[in-house]
């Protein structure tokens, strides 16, 4: 597999999908939707032998569930792609006009970064959302998935082919790295003659190679320990809710909780009513000493905390849980322990309220809601190509907008300037 290839193709299909029109590239989003339910049959049988060979191995099923593929997720997928032909496209838009006294009309236009690289992990439907969103925003990519959804992702890359050649767009618009060899990935971080940014989606050690390796800007997005702090004066009934909505209804997710942190004024009242509720999904407590002794014999699965527990990033059922004494030593300890994607207070005081959201160092930061609400459909930008926890260029949710750069443009009547 040649990569100097792909780049060089894929900088030329960049400069085709920069001028291209909106109508053309919904159209090209459109036939992929309808490619994708066309094609459902073939799909969900190559998801299948990714399901199968992840068993194999001995993959969690909460891991499982992210590689799954069935009608209703794929049905789900075809509409997000819809959706994104609804939202605006940003590309040729003005984000700021002024004349200056010399008379020229200055503004700045969005324009496409160019070709986006992402190397991602487990979950196949993010093959098709950056796809769709690096599409509406005249971006080509190069696409390197993970070993285990290598069937799942070959399938949906074919589909996305087919439909750009049918919308008069060129296929090389999206290429996918077949090949699961390491040194390709190298290879593709030193694309800097083609390639405008790398998106890691993954774990910290892939983050970390992709910072240390790479000769391209590196957007790093979807690793970081999600905290819920539940202060004195929340609604102790309500904050259940939250916290099973946080840890159990998707636990594979990066924006799923994996560390609760509980004031020591409602720890006795809130833990036990917590392991209740949480012992019927199975959830496994990883406690400090004080959580440890409210837990014991209420919760079904409870060990001490160990070195490095409150820096895992769980994805699975397992949850952290420290007792802290205020929300200043709330803060602390996420400080401590890379809060960098979501977090979350339920309180009913204005002022803890307002401390945690100023001091939380998250790319999103929650009062009285779950953290899995950090995801680019739930904050209305159609999808996501990740969820970038850098203070650079992109924060949270990557959708449209944060997949353009600009260009200042000057307009004036034969100026010279004196």
């Amino acid at each position: 597999m040649n990569l100097e290839l792909m780049g060089k193709v894929a900088q030329q299909a960049a400069f085709e999908l920069a001028t291209a029109s909106t109508e053309q590239k919904n159209t090209a989003l459109a036939i992929i939707a309808d490619e994708l339910q066309a094609n459902q049959d073939v799909i969900l049988a190559a998801n299948e032998k990714d399901i199968n060979a992840a068993r194999e191995s001995g993959m969690t099923e909460a891991l499982i569930d992210r590689l799954l593929l069935n009608e209703a997720r794929l049905a789900g997928i075809a509409n997000d792609v819809r959706n994104v032909i609804s939202l605006n496209d940003p590309v040729g838009a003005e984000l700021d006009s002024r004349v200056l006294e010399n008379g020229m009309r200055l503004s700045r236009r969005r324009v496409p970064l160019g070709v986006v690289g992402v190397i991602y992990e487990a979950r196949p439907n993010v093959t098709i959302d950056i796809a769709a969103l690096c599409l509406k925003t005249g971006n080509a990519s190069i696409l390197r998935g993970g070993r285990e959804t290598f069937y799942s992702n070959m399938e949906l890359v074919k589909v996305i082919q087919v439909a750009l050649e049918k919308a008069g767009l060129p296929a090389a618009s999206v290429q996918y790295i077949e090949k699961p060899d390491r040194e390709l990935v190298s290879q593709l971080l030193r694309l800097d003659q083609y390639v405008d940014m790398i998106i890691p989606r993954g774990g910290a050690g892939l983050h970390k190679m992709c910072k240390e390796n790479s000769t391209i800007p590196v957007i790093i997005g979807g690793f970081g320990i999600s905290h819920v702090f539940v202060d004195e004066s929340a609604d102790l009934t309500r904050s259940l809710d939250v916290v099973e909505n946080s840890k159990v209804q998707r636990p594979s997710a990066c924006n799923a909780l994996d560390t609760l942190l509980v004031h020591q004024q409602v720890a006795e009242a809130f833990l036990p009513r917590l392991a209740e509720r949480l012992n019927k999904s199975k959830v496994a407590f990883v406690a400090d000493q004080a959580a440890f002794e409210l837990l014991e014999g209420k919760a079904s699965n409870v060990r001490h905390v160990e070195e490095g527990d409150f820096d895992t990033e769980w994805l699975s059922f397992t949850l952290g849980v420290k007792v802290v004494k205020d929300v200043q030593e709330a803060i602390a300890h996420m400080r401590t322990h890379n809060a960098s994607h979501s977090d979350s207070i339920l309180t009913n005081n204005i002022q803890a309220a307002e401390q945690f959201v100023n001091a939380a160092g998250s790319a999103a930061v929650y009062v009285n809601a779950s953290t899995r609400f950090t995801d680019g459909a739930q904050f209305g930008l159609g999808a996501e190509v990740a969820v970038s926890t850098q203070k650079l260029h992109a924060r949270g949710p990557m959708g449209l907008e944060e997949l353009t750069s600009y260009k200042w443009v000057g307009q004036a009547d034969y100026l010279c300037r004196s």
